[in-house]
């Protein structure tokens, strides 16, 4: 049996609620997982397919639009187990923003603190959306995994505006920037 790949695996966990269709699967990864893993339409399908081939999920009835609900099967959910029990790794960073920052002697410097701006008020979004997320889960009883992972998201995109705030770039010449990155609550 080949190893899973973390896409093909979320894409189980999903499963282990119900059966779903792929464009529900879309969905479902897009409202969740989707903040901090990067699957695409395309790659859901292309995974489905191929779970399907090793005997991991089966596929349903074709119903409404065309779609068609996969459930897991026991050899799936054998699969998943080992799949979630394993070493995670590393995290792996990918920023185009930081990318651009670390080569930033060669770009204009008005249109540095443009790609800033920009990332900023995007960064700014999704923090707020993260703690309206949070605030309306703040009356379930115990904190769950999901929100555990909400939390990472929050902290992050504070982290982030903390490292902007410390950027020459964007400070305000009317306020005292921290000294360094991380150092001062927002």
């Amino acid at each position: 049996m080949p190893e899973l790949n973390a896409t093909a695996a979320s894409l189980l966990g999903f499963l282990h609620e119900r059966p779903r269709s792929g464009w529900e699967l879309v969905q479902t990864v897009e409202a969740t997982v989707g903040n901090f893993w990067n699957v695409t339409r395309s790659q859901v399908y292309r995974e489905l397919r191929s779970l399907e081939e090793q005997g991991l999920v089966e596929a349903g009835e074709t119903g409404a639009r065309d779609r068609r609900p996969y459930a897991i099967t026991p050899a799936g959910r054998a699969a998943f187990g080992r799949w979630i029990a394993r070493e995670p790794g590393p995290d792996l960073v990918r920023s185009p923003l930081l990318l651009t920052v670390f080569f930033a002697e060669y770009l204009d410097p008005a249109l540095l603190r443009r790609f800033l701006t920009l990332h900023r008020i995007e960064h700014e979004r999704n923090l707020a959306r993260y703690e309206e997320m949070y605030d309306a889960l703040a009356g379930v009883e115990g904190e769950d995994h999901s929100v555990m992972a909400l939390r990472y998201g929050i902290e992050h995109e504070r982290a982030v505006l903390r490292w902007m705030d410390w950027l020459p770039p964007l400070r305000d010449a009317s306020a005292t920037a921290p000294a360094e990155p991380g150092r001062g609550d927002r």
